[in-house]
């Protein structure tokens, strides 16, 4: 069944599903699904020792035979890709900006992005499914008493929007994705903040007003995914999950 440009992908958090991580989720939005894993480490990289302070990163990666066909793992190649690099960094970056550092501790939590199956929008489905297993971790935190106060500031969550042939659509799969004229990814916190825009014309530049309809279009998207973040969370966190 076709769906209208403005509607999300079905969308999908399965808790829990990692016996070993601290924090586990496994996303789906559409056709796209990623294994996101919460690791807590008692130590921080050298700069931030002494300070008191935790510290989120993440890593990304996808399965040989995540696509239409199968490539060779980067392992193996023996050297990270330019574009799982940049992908790392987002979703690390996106996750720093909803954590209290003093809160957490110096300790690390690390969140490892697997994307099992790609159809678009890999990057977008790691941020918000990490923020899942995130919580979790911390939840994991407080009930072994190694935190005292909740660390985390409330919640974050990203989405793909772009226009394709000449029409605005969001939570892009990969066939949209690959004929878009313009493509952008919008993260932002629970309360509506920005952390990240990317936004890049793949054919025809866009305009002004073009972007600010992306983003608008993508901010009423990431509200809905922001109410099934929460819901989880609120079934998960009944007494510690601030999600904002």
């Amino acid at each position: 069944m076709s769906r209208s440009p403005l509607a999300l992908r079905p969308l999908k958090l399965k808790t829990q599903v990692n016996r070993y991580a601290e924090g586990s989720c496994l996303i789906e939005m559409g056709n796209t699904q990623v294994l996101c894993l919460a690791s807590v480490e008692e130590e921080v990289p050298k700069w931030k020792k002494d300070l008191g302070e935790g510290w989120v990163t993440a890593e990304y990666a996808m399965l040989p035979r995540a696509t239409h066909t199968r490539s060779a793992r980067e392992s193996v190649k023996g050297k990270v890709s330019g574009r799982t690099q940049e992908i790392s960094r987002l979703i690390g970056r996106a996750l720093r900006a909803v954590v209290d550092f003093k809160k957490l501790g110096p300790r690390t939590v690390t969140l490892d992005c697997e994307v099992l199956q790609a159809d678009g929008g890999t990057r977008c489905a790691s941020v918000n499914g990490a923020m899942i297993a995130l919580a979790l971790a911390c939840r994991r935190l407080q009930r072994e008493k190694k935190i005292a106060a909740w660390p985390l500031t409330g919640t974050v969550a990203a989405l793909s929007v772009g226009y394709v042939g000449g029409r605005l659509c969001v939570d892009l799969c990969y066939e949209q994705d690959s004929a878009a004229d313009v493509d952008m990814n919008v993260v932002m916190t629970g309360d509506g903040r920005f952390v990240e825009l990317q936004g890049t014309a793949e054919h025809q530049p866009f305009s002004l007003a073009q972007s600010q309809r992306m983003i608008g279009a993508a901010a009423q998207g990431i509200e809905k995914i922001t109410r099934i973040q929460r819901q989880a969370l609120a079934k998960l966190l009944p007494k510690t999950g601030r999600a904002r």
